[in-house]
């Protein structure tokens, strides 16, 4: 049985999800809300596949990596899973799923 090696690099499209108004958004322009995307294997941040996709910054509160939450500052790398989360999530869900500090950190480095 193979083993899974731990340190091998991640490879294969991102898959991506738009939420909320992003889904509503990507229907009414008559696009999919679920897409595998290719990346380099360097990487690209949220914000350059935000644009891509041509989903509008000021409708991103946070994005969704691998089950964490972050800012549009974060480097996306081949093989990970990543769905894009508008503002709207009502008050106690936004702290308690860390899209408020998520938001705070891209105002903190200037994104």
């Amino acid at each position: 049985m193979d083993e899974l090696d731990p340190c091998k690099a991640p490879d294969g499209p991102v898959t991506v999800r738009m939420f909320g108004s992003l889904h509503t958004l990507r229907r009414e322009r008559d696009l999919p809300t679920t897409v595998d995307f290719e990346v380099p294997v360097d990487g690209m941040t949220a914000r350059a596949i935000a644009d891509a996709l041509e989903l509008p910054h000021e409708m991103i509160e946070g994005v969704f990596c691998n089950g964490h939450v972050f800012g549009l500052s974060r480097l996306i790398v081949p093989g990970d899973r990543i769905g894009f989360v508008p503002h709207g999530t009502p008050g106690p869900h936004r702290f308690m799923l860390g899209l408020w500090k998520a938001g705070r950190e891209d105002e903190e480095v200037g994104a």
